[in-house]
């Protein structure tokens, strides 16, 4: 089954469909949206298959741009609609933009704060302020503060499919390291 009629334009059409949530070439310029340009093939290809099992949570969201008037969808109903063959195709297309950190307020106080705690729970597996696409763990350091809030809601909530060592580490952290951590991240511009 395609994503849309624009899915049979091939991979041009599913990476507009794609950017009418993520912005233009997987740029976010919406707090509660992820960049998903630049993320490693590994990284994006296993999202998508994650949402696809519904493995993750899916809350409806309305297109942000292009044609608005369309029906609110979730990431699980799309991921499932996808191909392999098209999830291979919009991982490597997607791993092959730059990407780009977002410009976006935040409290030095809680970004100096949220260095210490990454540095000591975080940057064994997302190195250089969680922005190494090689480390095959997820963009952070970049990414919008709204995104990085609600994702950390969803895996101190166990609603969020995480690796065994990423469940430990959450566990560790508190409220305010986590508040300080969004601030950090958010501060990588």
């Amino acid at each position: 089954m395609s994503l849309s009629p624009l899915a049979s334009a091939g991979i041009e059409g599913l990476m507009a469909e794609c950017n009418d949530c993520h912005g233009d070439d997987g740029v976010s310029q919406w707090t509660d949206v992820p960049t998903i340009a630049g993320l490693s093939v590994l990284v994006h290809e296993d999202a998508l298959y994650i949402y696809a099992d519904d493995a993750r949570p899916c809350a409806k969201s309305e297109y942000r741009q292009g044609d608005t008037s369309r029906p609110a969808k979730t990431m699980c109903e799309i991921a499932a609609e996808l191909s392999e063959d098209e999830i291979a195709e919009v991982a490597e297309a997607y791993a092959a933009l730059p990407y780009v950190r977002a410009k976006q307020e935040f409290d030095a106080d809680l970004a100096a704060a949220g260095k210490v705690v990454h540095d000591k729970q975080c940057d064994k597996c997302h190195s250089d302020e969680g922005t190494n696409p090689e480390d095959e763990a997820g963009m952070l350091g970049g990414q919008m503060m709204g995104y990085l809030r609600q994702s950390f809601e969803e895996y101190a909530a166990g609603t969020r499919e995480q690796p065994k060592k990423m469940k430990e580490k959450m566990d560790l952290l508190s409220d305010d390291d986590v508040e300080a951590l969004v601030h950090y991240y958010g501060s990588v511009q």
